[in-house]
């Protein structure tokens, strides 16, 4: 339903904004986007969304800090794993010098 009522607003105000029919026909349309707008029902429902996204908050960021924390944990790797992969690396590679930059002239 919430949906629904977004895509109409969105589609209205696309319309609105995009055309091209005169102020006759805009003044029109706008009309009845105020209409809607001030229907108790589409109050309702907006009234409703906002107490649910407002009562739902929390839990969301608990769940989103929670598995940010789960990923970050996943990502981090251990220092006994960072010795092992340094070991498997080429003792030539860049990625072990402390300044892997070429020097002097560049040909």
């Amino acid at each position: 339903m919430m949906k629904k009522l977004v895509l109409l607003a969105a589609g209205g105000i696309g319309y609105v904004l995009g055309a091209r029919a005169g102020r006759e026909r805009y003044d029109q349309i706008a009309g009845v986007a105020t209409k809607v707008k001030n229907d108790p029902r589409v109050q309702d429902a907006a009234h409703q969304a906002t107490e649910t996204a407002k009562s739902q908050a929390p839990v969301v960021k608990d769940k989103v800090t929670s598995a940010a924390g789960a990923a970050a944990d996943k990502v981090k790797p251990s220092s006994s794993h960072k010795d092992d992969l340094e070991s498997q690396l080429n003792p030539d590679s860049t990625a072990l010098q402390d300044d892997p930059y070429p020097k002097g002239d560049l040909p």
